[in-house]
């Protein structure tokens, strides 16, 4: 059971500025009631684009409503300038915390903000786009790269359990658990500066495996694919990476300068200079 705390219990029970505004200025709406959450969200501005009303509609649990009804009190006399610099943590703060495993709820009530702030800005044009920016990373709840990418970025997030939390990605099939970990590692290079020295830090067997699988299939397989071969990854051990040959490249008898020029040349300078590959059945 989460512990909430008193403030989330109070705009739970007593949700402030329920309902929805008519002819509103601005207008989100974010989420999907198949998927368990949606929020809209309407505001109406005075003469200094200050909002000087604005309500919500939620479908959700506790903490959605809490989210939503304290993000109302925040924008309450702020202007659009001041409203666009509210984040997910400052409404989870005001909250007195949320439990980690419900950090989406505000996340939710910050986009639903920012939708409606687009809105005003196109001149009520701006909604809900028909097709997401980005790659859809998680089937099941619609969520995009760049969607798992701000939220990693803005929040410090560095675990799937995290991202999960805070975007719901990841949070059923789990058909998306590695390419949420590689998106994982991605940021965590850049921002380390490692990506351009070429090693990452010390790297979880996990995350060893998505960047193994990712220089492959960029910096291996293009070049191999030009003179008819192919490769594919079968395991790692340790240090150890084995490797399967396909294409021209099996039984080729440049196969051993192959594999230590492109493909254990490209792991040790983007993985790590530690690795050794070996050919599937190689002592």
């Amino acid at each position: 059971m989460w512990e909430y705390t008193d403030k989330v219990r109070d705009h739970y029970l007593n949700p402030r500025n329920t309902g929805e505004i008519t002819n509103p200025d601005g207008l989100g709406e974010i989420g999907n009631i198949s998927c368990g959450d949606a929020l809209r969200l309407t505001f109406k501005l005075d003469e200094q684009k200050n909002i000087t009303d604005i309500k919500f509609k939620t479908f959700g649990c506790g903490s959605a409503i809490a989210s939503a009804s304290v993000l109302t009190e925040m924008c309450m006399g702020k202007n659009i300038d001041e409203a666009k610099k509210i984040t997910n943590q400052e409404i989870a703060d005001a909250l007195g915390g949320l439990p980690r495993e419900k950090m989406h709820c505000s996340v939710m009530g910050q986009e639903a903000l920012q939708a409606a702030i687009s809105y005003y800005e196109s001149g009520g044009k701006k909604r809900i786009p028909e097709v997401k920016e980005g790659q859809i990373i998680c089937t099941c709840f619609n969520i995009t790269d760049l969607e798992i990418e701000k939220a990693v970025k803005e929040n410090g997030l560095d675990t799937l359990e995290d991202v999960t939390n805070f975007t719901k990605a990841g949070g059923a099939c789990g058909h998306c658990h590695e390419k949420i970990q590689l998106i994982i590692t991605d940021i965590s290079q850049k921002e380390n500066g490692e990506k351009k020295q070429g090693k990452p830090a010390k790297l979880t067997t996990l995350q060893k495996i998505d960047l193994i699988r990712k220089v492959i299939e960029k910096d291996v397989r293009p070049v191999l694919a030009r003179d008819g071969g192919d490769c594919e990854f079968e395991d790692i051990d340790g240090n150890d990476v084995y490797i399967r040959f396909k294409g021209s490249c099996s039984g080729c008898a440049f196969s051993s300068m192959t594999l230590i020029s492109v493909v254990e040349k490209n792991l040790k300078e983007k993985v790590s200079d530690q690795l050794m590959v070996k050919l599937v059945g190689e002592n």
